[in-house]
């Protein structure tokens, strides 16, 4: 049972979400990555939470865990030469480095990629950052509100008359740290045609403007008729939309066409022929949600969400319930396809944590480890693999190195 990505080596020089997550990927399908943290505090990501027993802890960040699951961890302080040393020897028998240092770090540091692939040509380097290695933006500060507004959909999200607004959560970076994983795996099976590796230039900006969360297509809307999303006074058909239930809240994404068959589920298909709604002229007047409210809300509310689904699948109306936290990690569905693993680590016992994105049928029983603890594995890959002494560490660690 081989990993996918087994025999690969990878150095993982990243923080927060993105790299985390594009490295976490390599790692969780069998690559051997090394994660390599500054050993004062580590990853910023560790003291972000939801942290176990809402206790914050670096040990016990909820983020941190999640995107480090199966790497190794070690500290190197890069601004010291002797730091700078040991990363190029680590380096020389890399397959893969991923960095999301500002623009021109590497380079600064000496370790960038014209000195890296000197030690190893088949060397690739992924650089994530919020704008490129160049243009005009190249040194500007970004966050994820920042690019979801300039690369995402966030012009037309939010209520009509008000500002725009943002989802929640960390989609940009999520996003990002994906299409940093894909590339990187692309050019690793490029170097045996090639030769030698190469240097990937990943902008968070840039996979934002190709996203298909409805940025490339209002992009593409605009190239060719010029039109402008705005945001919508009403999602969605009459008759579709989010609604409550008996046990939380049910979406039905209706089209025009589907509304016949939605009045007939929710038990008055007259509506379908009524005056005020016979027409998609009528469906769309201001007025006309709020009249037909009465007529599908009551249906709604006598009926939970498990009911409602099948009633609406058989009918084969797109549609689902809108499930908390609980309701997902509880739901079946994921449970007999066996998605959430179970994973132990030093300081929060054992944990469910997402499974892989894709399942692979030769991996299906292979376990993911717990992410790194600060340091945990230093003398496992100093030691171990680049022949310094436990004594050696020692002084390392006093002269400020890990």
């Amino acid at each position: 049972m081989t990993a996918l990505l087994a025999g690969l080596r990878v150095l993982d020089l990243t923080h927060h979400v993105a790299g985390p997550l594009a490295a976490k990927l390599l790692a969780d399908y069998g690559a051997d990555v090394i994660k390599v943290e500054r050993p004062w505090g580590g990853d910023p990501a560790r003291t972000r939470g939801p942290f176990q027993g809402d206790l914050p802890h670096p040990e016990r960040s909820g983020l941190f865990l999640h995107l480090n699951t199966s790497k190794r961890g070690i500290t190197l302080n890069l601004r010291h030469e002797t730091g700078r040393a040991i990363f190029r020897e680590l380096a020389a028998g890399a397959d893969a480095v991923i960095e999301s240092f500002r623009p021109g770090t590497m380079d600064r540091l000496g370790i960038g990629y014209e000195a890296l692939s000197a030690l190893q040509p088949r060397l690739v380097l992924t650089s994530i950052s919020n704008f490129g290695q160049d243009g005009p933006y190249r040194d500007f500060r970004a966050g994820e509100i920042t690019e979801y507004a300039m690369g995402g959909p966030m012009f037309a999200t939010g209520y009509p008359g008000r500002e725009p607004m943002k989802l929640g959560g960390s989609v940009v970076q999520s996003h990002a740290g994906q299409a940093a994983a894909l590339a990187t795996v692309i050019a690793l099976f490029g170097v045996d045609d090639a030769g030698r590796g190469d240097h990937l230039d990943v902008s968070i900006m840039e996979t934002q403007a190709a996203g298909q969360d409805r940025r490339a297509t209002m992009l593409i809307a605009y190239q060719f008729i010029g039109h402008v999303n705005g945001r919508a006074r009403r999602p969605g058909a009459l008759g579709g939309g989010v609604r409550p239930c008996a046990d939380g809240y049910f979406s039905v994404a209706a089209q025009a066409h589907w509304f016949p068959i939605v009045m007939d589920m929710v038990g008055h298909p007259e509506l379908a022929e009524d005056p005020r709604f016979a027409t998609v002229e009528a469906r769309n007047r201001v007025e006309a949600a709020e009249e037909l409210e009465p007529y599908i809300l009551p249906w709604w509310m006598e009926r939970g969400m498990r009911d409602i689904w099948r009633e609406a699948q058989s009918r084969k109306l797109l549609s689902g319930p809108v499930y908390s936290s609980r309701d997902t990690i509880e739901d079946p569905y994921f449970r007999q396809r066996r998605y959430w693993e179970t994973i132990s680590h030093s300081a929060t016992g054992s944990i469910e944590y997402p499974g892989r994105p894709f399942r692979v049928h030769t991996m299906d029983r292979q376990p993911r480890r717990a992410a790194p603890t600060l340091g945990q594995h230093n003398e496992e890959v100093l030691c171990g693999e680049l022949g310094f002494s436990r004594r050696d560490l020692g002084r390392l660690r006093a002269a400020g190195v890990i």
